[in-house]
């Protein structure tokens, strides 16, 4: 099996650039089983589906506002630093972009409470990052983070509660 199995189009005015409201309403494509064929329904009518025993798994990890734009102390360069994996409290494996400007020392400040030195440089664009802040690193997170969105959404939101699930409840994703 190749990834490129599952390529397919997907035209561009197909893909919602905002969730939806509210919430249940959102699309819920279903397979009918007895009849063979695919249904085009909402969310909130997933309840028709499930049955005595069945498991309905909820994601209740919270996206972080994971995307973070600073400056090159050094050079005033601009930053893109997408945190990936935390290490320990304040260490971090991430992307940086643009990757060939990055160098081990060099410090990125997103703020005068949030800065950043680059430890190490790995395979992929990887990097380990340590932080350096005044305050609590979540709260500051959510003040200057931005939620990491793929490539084909265009849109950032002003209330980034909306790109989390109603279940949201730990960090994770």
């Amino acid at each position: 099996m190749n990834t490129s199995d599952f390529y397919y189009d997907l035209p561009e005015e197909l893909i919602a650039q905002t969730p939806v409201m509210p919430r249940d309403s959102s699309r819920l494509l279903a397979f009918n089983i007895e009849e063979e064929k695919m249904e085009h329904r909402h969310f909130r009518d997933i309840i028709e589906y499930l049955e005595e025993g069945d498991v309905l798994v909820i994601n209740e990890t919270k996206v972080l506002p994971a995307r973070l734009f600073g400056v090159k102390k050094e050079t005033g360069a601009h930053i893109e630093i997408l945190l990936l994996n935390r290490k320990t409290a304040d260490v971090w494996e991430a992307l940086g972009k643009p990757g060939k400007r990055l160098h081990i020392g060099d410090v990125v400040e997103f703020s005068p409470e949030l800065s950043l030195v680059i430890r190490s440089k790995g395979e992929e664009g990887l990097i380990e990052v340590e932080f350096s802040y005044t305050g609590i690193f979540e709260e500051i997170l959510d003040k200057l983070g931005q939620m990491p969105l793929p490539p084909y959404i265009k849109e950032q939101l002003g209330d980034q509660t909306r790109y989390q699930t109603v279940y949201a409840k730990e960090e994770g994703s």
